[in-house]
């Protein structure tokens, strides 16, 4: 079992842990002394254990926090996700495309040839 010496406000400590989370270990401890340096710059010198009782427990005011937004973010994620599947099962919206009649587009092309005709007329008189 590995031995890692972490330091938490200007005060060193040997620690044991698992084969492999040394850096996990480091991760944590940098983040328990970035508190417990706070609360030096704060207040002062304090007994060791008043210290890090206080950065333990600013450290779980965060990480409650933090748990809140997440907790939140998964409700969020489950209601939508509950749409995306309600929508997923409705069946797809058929759209309708009117047809013109061909008695329509026989009258419209009748009037199109009409209206060249008189194009035709115009441009021979005028020309």
């Amino acid at each position: 079992m590995p031995q890692v010496e972490i330091t938490i406000g200007g005060r060193s400590f040997e620690v044991a842990c698992q084969d492999g989370e040394e850096q996990f270990l480091q991760t944590a401890a940098e983040m328990l002394n970035e508190e417990a340096s706070h609360l030096a710059s704060q207040i002062g010198r304090l007994p060791e254990s008043r210290m890090l009782l206080m950065a333990g427990l600013m450290l779980a005011d965060r990480t409650a926090g933090l748990q809140d937004k997440v907790n939140e973010a998964d409700g969020r994620i489950a209601q939508l996700q509950a749409r995306i599947d309600e929508l997923e099962l409705r069946p797809a919206k058929t759209v309708e495309v009117p047809v013109v009649p061909s008695e329509v587009t026989d009258t419209l092309a009748e009037i199109a040839a009409r209206a060249e005709a008189l194009a035709e007329d115009v441009e021979r008189k005028a020309g």
